[in-house]
């Protein structure tokens, strides 16, 4: 039988890598587009090193170009596409809000647009930032979705309306919408993992780098909050987990099981964990003594969400199964890796 063929756009980057990988060990046939205007060629090279496969094609472009999201999509037999190819940075959104509405908008709507002539299922990358300062907690995909806070999050909840919206209006095409909670961690092989430019925008990153002594100092921002510890609580989900409930709703979608048209799903482990007790654990597990201090609170940042993933593990049979210890070895030793360690 002829493999089924996943385009994943966004796919040199942190999430869209770790996806790729698990995608190829499910037996996909996977087709990279990236415009790398948020990574480099790292991550994408360990894939191969990772998979064993040197031939995994690869086509550098921008989504937000509507005639070469529609050549890519005439050129290949695509069965689905994983939608990663976003800005994705919570302060620059604010500072630079139509740069994000532009890109983030325009190049869903050029997927949705080819997908929708060939009868390409779509699977978005959404984000728990939907759910803004939930009242009730865990959150499950019924809670309300709250005004955003940045417009990158602003961002994800529009996608959302246009995949549906679409969904409902064309037959040809049904959807997914993953709603990911605090992505951490990396390849157990330490060949791909989080890479950011300059300063790092999410916790973990920021970590490792101050343990290797690329910062000098990890500022945690705000130790006022009402929760035990004064700290943020989040949930703090493993980059192999979340990147194998990709694999779970692809294959919801191409086998034909999908009991609606378009589905939403919340990726999380359902278990809060503060900023600090993060911290911590990532001294204990890795023997380290961190250099951190606290800060003031950050405009934008909730107090605590978790999810309830209990729909995603039914009705996709995927769970959350990697610990917390060895979340951060993994990211530990990725930047181990980076640094020739």
């Amino acid at each position: 039988m002829e493999k089924k063929r996943v385009l994943v756009s966004g796919g040199a980057g942190f999430i869209g890598s770790h996806v790729t990988v698990e995608l190829i060990e499910a037996g996909y046939d996977v087709l990279v587009a990236d415009d790398m205007s948020n990574c480099d060629s790292t991550c994408f090279e360990g894939v191969k090193k990772i998979t064993g496969r040197d031939d995994i094609p690869f086509v550098k472009m921008t989504f937000c170009d509507a005639a070469a999201t529609e050549k890519l999509f005439a050129d290949w037999k695509i069965d689905a596409v994983i939608h990663f190819a976003a800005f994705k940075a919570v302060g620059e959104s604010v500072a630079e809000p139509l740069k994000y509405y532009k890109n983030n908008l325009e190049s869903f709507m050029n997927v949705i647009e080819a997908a929708r002539k060939r009868g390409c299922n779509i699977l978005f990358s959404s984000s728990a930032t939907v759910y803004g300062e939930p009242d009730i907690l865990p959150v499950t995909e019924q809670s309300p979705r709250m005004p955003s806070t940045s417009p990158y999050g602003n961002t994800k909840q529009m996608c959302e309306d246009i995949l549906r919206d679409s969904v409902k209006a064309y037959s040809s095409i049904k959807g997914i919408a993953l709603r990911y909670f605090n992505p951490i961690g990396a390849h157990p092989s330490a060949l791909i993992g989080e890479l950011p430019r300059g300063v790092p925008n999410n916790l973990v990153p920021f970590i490792t780098q101050t343990a290797i002594g690329k910062r000098e100092c990890l500022s945690i921002f705000g130790n006022d909050y009402p929760t035990p510890d004064g700290t943020c609580q989040r949930d703090y989900i493993d980059i192999v987990d979340l990147a194998r409930a990709h694999v779970y709703a692809v294959r919801r979608m191409l086998d034909g099981k999908m009991e609606q048209d378009y589905e939403i799903y919340n990726v999380g482990t359902g278990t809060p964990l503060s900023v600090l007790e993060l911290v911590k654990a990532f001294e204990k597990v890795n023997n380290l003594k961190l250099n951190y201090k606290f800060a003031p609170r950050r405009d934008g940042d909730v107090t605590a969400i978790w999810a309830d993933p209990s729909l995603a593990n039914e009705k996709l049979g995927w769970k959350a199964t990697r610990t917390t210890e060895e979340t951060l070895a993994a990211a530990w030793a990725w930047e181990k890796h980076l640094a020739g360690k």
